[in-house]
């Protein structure tokens, strides 16, 4: 029996290439240290906010839905749209608004230190020019989101494939975190990222149709649990 070469191909929405290269600054392999810091996850379980399945999911789901979606994906976005302009001005101001969008001394210092990690992995990967990198590496403190998406943009990948890859990426640092801490099987930890990944997709649409003046990165807890992991007696994570 004869089969039909292309019988079973489908299209596909994004070329092989730009996938793997998705995958590859997404994946938890990535050497820029993601897997050290709980984002305010880990005061959250110490002082029992956070103590099981359902309740670490409503803790991250709540946070993918507020300031993720609200203001970190639509700057991320943002940072985007200049680089893909080659306007290296713009990106560097965003970089100081982002910046300043950093509640605590821990969240500034983990934006800065995860940003120079990936662009000293974009130095040595052999993927851009060294003159390419030139404008970004110019900018001081440059942040993760803002080398995320140079890269993003320098290899024209999608927009809307950039910000679902970024969200689901934070989304497993925060499951694996809650694994840890409370600390959850593995099971439960692949429930959490089955249940949540719709709020991946969906925190994509909401951060690109964002207007500026919507913006939001208002999580007065999130803020609190940051600031109270800065002094906490024992700490696995470094926020």
């Amino acid at each position: 029996m004869s089969v039909e070469p292309n019988k079973y191909r489908s299209e596909m929405s994004i070329e092989p290439s730009a996938l793997l290269k998705l995958l590859r600054i997404a994946s938890p392999a990535l050497p820029v240290g993601a897997f050290s810091y709980s984002q305010g996850l880990e005061w959250a379980v110490e002082c029992g906010v956070v103590t099981d399945e359902d309740t670490a999911g409503q803790w991250i789901g709540s946070l993918l839905s507020g300031s993720i979606a609200r203001f970190e994906m639509p700057m991320l976005a943002a940072f985007y749209r200049v680089w893909s302009d080659n306007d290296s001005a713009l990106a560097a101001d965003l970089n100081e608004d982002y910046l300043a969008s950093r509640e605590t001394a821990e969240l500034r210092s983990e934006s800065i230190q995860m940003g120079g990690a990936l662009l000293a992995v974009l130095q040595s990967d052999g993927q851009h020019e060294p003159a390419v990198l030139d404008a970004v590496g110019a900018i001081d403190h440059v942040v993760f989101p803002n080398v995320f998406a140079f890269a993003a943009a320098t290899w024209n990948l999608q927009l809307e494939d950039v910000l679902t890859t970024y969200a689901w990426s934070w989304l497993e640092n925060q499951v694996t975190a809650a694994m840890k801490l409370v600390p959850l099987g593995q099971r439960a930890g692949q429930r959490l990222l089955a249940g949540m990944s719709p709020a991946c997709a969906e925190a994509m649409r909401t951060a690109v149709s964002l207007p500026k003046d919507g913006w939001s990165n208002f999580a007065p807890l999130f803020a609190i649990a940051s600031s109270r992991h800065e002094t906490q007696y024992t700490r696995l994570f470094r926020s």
